[in-house]
């Protein structure tokens, strides 16, 4: 099923699950470009960003888009990085940004364009270290996708794809995972509505969806109607769980998150990275927001429960985090011994991340607050300080210790 788009010709409305996103979208890609420009010796960033469903640009109520969210925090965070680099002694980065902006209505895409060509005007005066292309494309995305690999290939290392469909249908799960195996440095914002995935999963794996939601009592068959359940807490679990098990092979690291929304959790927004950096950033975006939700455990294994008994809600809050903090305590050490007795930071947040909701913030706290784990520095001394860890650190459980392990083996 594909949901009717929007109707930029006549004053699209922006929904409410759409400003959540796009705050979100902001505030990731402005971290993006922060982090991707710590280097003292980079003296350029290049990267390409394409918007496969890229809209008119700006909604009725004059909220901006995502083509134009991009082209804001570009300019947001080169300015930023450069004033801090000066203050630091260092040389200002120059970022060159190609921006590919893909809709199947030409008019719509006339539209973006007359917002965006003042953009980039001024641009090129208020900030001339950001230089900008940006390339306009009027098809279906699955057709307009061998065009754009073909832009893209052998120029553009590091790679982020906005698929911001109505519906599920429009991009293929083969795409998705062309898409984060054509270069180590891509990441996928992937939206889509959870019952056009029901509809679509219902076809080709009923099998996955009868295991998925058993313990709800509820026909797999009737999933099409969802209106009655999507704001039950149970629900959103089994719900995640389908989502997770249709995208985990597409990435090293999944974010199967739904969007927060009192009217309950239709709509979904999927991170897909590479790199544990990115799924770190993202994940700590996530808590400064509030903006989406998780069903399931809020340490390091967030779908390891058993949905009839255990389980619980995590919407990225104050309060949530603060359980989260205590299961980090006693995950992280049960975590690291089964590698041995130790493993470096850098290893742990490699494995750790494709499976964790938790803040950086939270994880570091838990490693010094373990009565069973220390963290070492190269040199050997002891960290005292959480916000001095590093991915040289090394994890380390004590001599002394609880008998959690073996206590676990006789239970």
């Amino acid at each position: 099923m594909v949901k009717k788009a929007y109707a930029w010709d006549q004053g699209a409305t922006l929904d409410e699950h759409s400003r959540r996103k796009h705050k979100i979208l902001r505030e990731y890609f402005y971290q993006y470009i922060v982090v991707r420009c710590q280097n003292p010796q980079q003296t350029k960033f290049r990267l390409a960003v394409v918007n496969g469903f890229s809209g008119g640009g700006r909604y009725a109520c004059g909220a901006a888009g995502s083509p134009i969210i991009f082209i804001e925090e570009l300019q947001r965070a080169l300015e930023a990085v450069n004033l801090r680099r000066i203050s630091q002694g260092l040389g200002k980065v120059e970022i060159e940004c190609l921006l590919i902006f893909n809709d199947s209505m030409p008019g719509v895409t006339q539209m973006l364009q007359e917002f965006c060509d003042p953009l980039v005007g001024a641009a090129k005066v208020t900030c001339p270290d950001l230089h900008l292309d940006i390339a306009y494309s009027n098809k279906e995305f699955e057709e307009a996708y061998p065009v754009i690999k073909g832009i893209i290939a052998g120029r553009f290392r590091n790679v982020i794809w906005n698929l911001d469909q109505c519906g599920h249908v429009q991009v293929d799960v083969a795409t998705i995972n062309e898409i984060m195996r054509s270069t180590p440095s891509v990441e996928i914002f992937y939206t889509f509505a959870i019952d056009s995935l029901l509809t679509f999963l219902s076809r080709t794996n009923p099998g996955l969806m009868a295991k998925q939601v058993r313990h709800l009592d509820i026909n797999p068959a009737d999933l099409r109607a969802i209106d009655g359940i999507v704001s039950n807490e149970s629900w959103l679990g089994a719900a995640e769980r389908i989502v997770f098990e249709a995208f985990h092979s597409c990435a090293s690291y999944v974010s199967p998150f739904s969007i927060t929304n009192p009217k309950g959790w239709r709509y979904w927004l999927i991170h897909f990275a590479n790199n544990y950096r990115a799924r770190q950033v993202y994940n700590d975006v996530l808590h400064d927001n509030g903006t989406q939700a998780h069903f399931g455990l809020p340490g390091l294994h967030m779908l390891h429960y058993d949905p009839e008994k255990e389980g619980g809600l995590y919407l990225f809050e104050a309060e949530h985090r603060a359980k989260a903090k205590l299961k980090l305590i006693d995950d992280i050490p049960r975590f690291v011994s089964e590698s041995g007795d130790a493993m470096l930071v850098g290893d742990f947040y490699a494995a750790a991340y494709s499976a964790t909701p938790a803040h950086k913030d939270d994880i570091h706290g838990a490693m010094l607050g373990s009565d069973d784990l220390e963290v070492r520095t190269p040199a050997g001394g002891v960290r005292r300080m959480s916000h001095q860890i590093t991915v040289r650190d090394t994890l380390r459980l004590k001599n002394q210790r609880s008998f959690f392990t073996y206590f676990d083996k006789l239970t």
